[in-house]
């Protein structure tokens, strides 16, 4: 704070802020932030959800503060005044002199107007008119007052600056990864711990129990009043049980959180009463697109909403309206990034708007709207595939994901799913989830639904994810079945696929002149068709063969047809993967400096699409030609940093078998240089730097590791992702037990196993229990250091 002490240095300051009984956990950033607005305004507005810690922050802050304020801080609390005509009263009570009857306003302004002093309005939401009134007018009669208040929306006066409260920060998804010291630094999980501590005094953060503390935090987003209630279960429950209670669809949240402190006020000490609360702010409409807003399952944006919300109640016009009013009562939270605004439900809101929607007897009928929304969202960008990245299709993941299932689920739509699986084959390549992009394809041609082109097609993309996880049986089992389609009548398209899934069988088994011919019938067969999108895989694929056997003058050729079809289409995905082609190809060519630049404006691409398996084939190529210059360090550092991308978020380099030869080159290679001691350090130290240093350290071409700021540089994730009670199922599911055995045995409902074992799938990217065991005998044997390429697609 940079106000100047008062000149009257003998005023008695009164401060009237309460003793803080519990620590006050985080929000060094908000702090810091709150008090530069102060310093600079005279009137400041925390918003947020309820129970995000609104009061809490303005508190704190004006702890700091205190010096500031010779005439002190009169905090006054309002969330119990209903009145509006008591508002100038609570206000009076809290000051020093207090005026006898209840003053005006006048008077009130009359009675601040030398004062150099905060006043602290707290939870005005209710009374927004009054208090905006209220503050304007202190504000213009004492030009030493300030005013810090806390709402759920502004007041809506002028010089006010407002600060958005958010959630505090929550945990990562590979929690199971990270140092158990890292968890517990994580404000979402010391807040828990620490609240936890006053139920249970023996109550610490442990290797058993940091996943589920994880876990939970993310489950209740971070909300601090959530997090607090949930501690104070676990008077009855584990932290394993809350969260599974929470998570299977039988007990719901606002049963389970209710368990807060008798001092709180009514309205924190059930989390239910908190969002009533917030309900009672909104308007009939605002009402309504809130419980529609409900079916969403990620988010959503404006377009979204006029096209699943809209009818009965609300016109289109409405709703970017109806939308601003609910981001201003902080029931819906706002995002902004490059591909634009977006708007999201917590958790709770969202749980509490389905059941207004049940309610009201329409929730089938939103959700079948959401349904066809993305299932049409998923038919415009099929065409896109070759064309501009579909950016915002990885926002809406979840939304795509819920709209197919939902498919699946009525007979009559499910030749809806085989096309919507289909038509997101690259979304799920690009952002790793090939796993379940598998099961859902399979789940939908299962079905027997759908005209013999579709099915060709839904074939083919099925083929695709399987064979990207070295799955060869049912990959050549799919081809079997492309190959009967496109014996069919007018499948001309159908007989390009398969010549091209025909070709990458061919090179996965080292039959590399069958592989060769292969593709060279698929780019006949795609230029007949007019197929770019299959001409452009295809080339891209003839490229890195052709490299393999030596012949990189026709390699460079192959990928500079596909840049010039990618150019002349804008198509962004094939350009980034024919240009990374491209430098391979001039690197073998014997130009490695020249071949490295072009991979890296591949890499550069990749990273702004998101394209999780195509950054890995960046940085695997720039490791190769690392070592082929013998700059073995860099090239340690970067295979590192490929296994930690890997192990961490599963983006493994999707099934181009035919380069498994460069890889293991360039480790050995390393390995001899630097001898294994080194080697290991490099490996450890890439493997330890997060995503966007190792891209930034692969694309400025630097030789030493950049400094880790002071990380154990040796220390390495696990490897895998899962949970501790996840690799305990695991075990279990290797060793032939069932899912009801599984269930027994470890005390838990079956639900909650079936739940286990289906996010285990989907960490993984499988979709069978079998492929569960051996994953996890494979993982027992495998000694530490292992190559990160074997005979398995990159």
């Amino acid at each position: 704070m940079s106000r100047a002490p008062s000149s009257a240095s003998g005023r008695r300051r009164e401060d009237r802020l309460p003793a803080e009984v519990t620590s006050f956990v985080g929000r060094r950033h908000e702090t810091a932030e709150v008090r530069r607005l102060l310093s600079a305004a005279r009137l400041v507005t925390l918003t947020g959800v309820g129970g995000v810690g609104k009061t809490r922050l303005a508190l704190s802050v004006a702890a700091h503060v205190r010096r500031a304020f010779p005439d002190g801080i009169w905090l006054v609390e309002l969330a119990e005044v209903r009145d509006p005509e008591r508002l100038i009263g609570s206000v009076a009570e809290a000051l020093p002199a207090r005026s006898r009857p209840l003053p005006s306003l006048a008077a009130l302004a009359d009675a601040v107007r030398d004062q150099q002093a905060l006043l602290i309005l707290d939870n005005c939401e209710h009374l927004l008119a009054g208090c905006a009134v209220l503050v304007e007018t202190l504000l213009h009669a004492a030009p030493a007052l300030c005013v810090l208040a806390t709402s759920r929306q502004p007041l809506g006066i002028r010089g006010e600056q407002l600060l958005v409260v958010p959630a505090l920060p929550l945990p990562a998804e590979n929690g199971a990864t990270a140092a158990l010291r890292s968890v517990a630094g994580n404000d979402s999980v010391r807040l828990f711990t620490e609240r936890a501590r006053a139920v249970l005094p023996d109550f610490t953060l442990t290797e058993d129990n940091r996943s589920a503390v994880s876990a939970l935090c993310r489950r209740l987003d971070g909300v601090p009043l959530e997090l607090e209630l949930a501690a104070g279960r676990l008077r009855a429950l584990s932290v394993q049980q809350l969260l599974d209670r929470l998570g299977d669809g039988r007990h719901d949240r606002f049963h389970l959180l209710t368990a807060g402190p008798r001092a709180l006020p009514r309205r924190h000490q059930r989390l239910r009463a908190l969002i009533d609360w917030s309900h009672g702010l909104c308007t009939p409409k605002e009402r309504l697109l809130w419980a529609r807003a409900s079916v969403f399952a990620g988010g959503l944006d404006l377009a979204a909403a006029e096209a699943v919300c809209c009818g009965a109640g609300i016109d289109r016009g409405d709703v970017i309206d109806l939308v601003t009013g609910l981001v201003d009562k902080s029931v819906l939270t706002r995002t902004e990034d490059a591909t634009g605004v977006r708007y999201d439900l917590l958790t709770s809101a969202r749980e509490y708007g389905r059941e207004l929607l049940a309610a009201a007897g329409a929730e089938a009928t939103l959700l079948c709207r959401h349904r066809d929304y993305y299932a049409g969202l998923s038919a415009e960008v099929a065409p896109e595939a070759f064309g501009p990245a579909p950016a915002r299709l990885e926002l809406d993941h979840a939304n795509l994901h819920a709209a197919l299932e939902r498919c699946l689920a009525e007979p009559g739509q499910r030749p809806v799913a085989l096309r919507m699986a289909a038509d997101l084959l690259y979304h799920w390549i690009r952002c790793g989830a090939i796993g379940e992009g598998r099961r859902l394809l399979d789940l939908a041609l299962a079905a027997d639904a759908g005209p013999p082109a579709l099915r060709a097609r839904a074939l083919w993309a099925a083929g695709v994810l399987a064979l990207t996880q070295a799955d060869t049986g049912p990959a050549t089992a799919l081809l079997e079945q492309v190959n009967t389609l496109a014996e069919q009548p007018g499948q001309g398209p159908a007989r390009g696929y398969a010549a091209l899934l025909a070709g990458m069988l061919a090179m996965y088994g080292e039959d590399r002149a069958s592989a060769l011919a292969h593709y060279a019938d698929a780019a006949l067969l795609h230029r007949m068709t007019g197929d770019r999108a299959g001409l452009a895989v295809t080339l891209v694929r003839l490229s890195l063969a052709r490299c393999v056997l030596g012949d990189a003058p026709g390699a460079m050729d192959a990928a500079r047809e596909c840049l010039r079809l990618c150019a002349a289409h804008g198509a962004s995905r094939h350009h980034a993967y024919a240009v990374t082609a491209l430098g391979v190809a001039v690197w073998r060519q014997g130009d490695p400096a020249r071949g490295a630049a072009l991979v890296k404006e591949g890499l550069r691409a990749h990273r702004c699409l998101g394209d999780r398996p195509g950054t890995g084939l960046g940085l695997a190529a720039l490791a190769w030609v690392a070592a082929a210059q013998g700059r073995y360090e860099r090239a340690a550092l970067l295979l590192g940093a490929l296994r930690n991308l890997a192990q961490v978020s599963g983006a493994r380099l999707s099934g181009f078998a035919e380069l498994a030869g460069f890889h293991e080159v360039c480790e050995a290679a390393a390995r001899r240089h630097l001898g294994g001691a080194a080697f290991r350090t490099a490996l450890g130290q890439g493997a330890r730097l997060s995503y966007d240093r190792a891209l930034d350290y692969a694309l400025r071409d630097r030789d030493a590791a950049p400094d880790l700021g002071g990380a154990d540089a040796g220390e390495w994730p696990e490897p895998s992702s899962l949970t501790p009670r996840e690799t305990e199922i695991a075990e279990l599911v290797a060793k032939g037990l069932s899912n009801r055995q599984i269930a027994a045995a470890l005390t838990i409902a079956l639900r909650t196993a079936e739940g286990h074992i289906g996010h285990i799938l989907t960490k993984l990217g499988f979709t069978s229990r079998t492929q569960i065991a051996v994953w996890e005998s494979e993982r027992k044997l495998e000694p530490a250091g292992a190559p990160y390429v074997r005979k398995s697609p990159l």
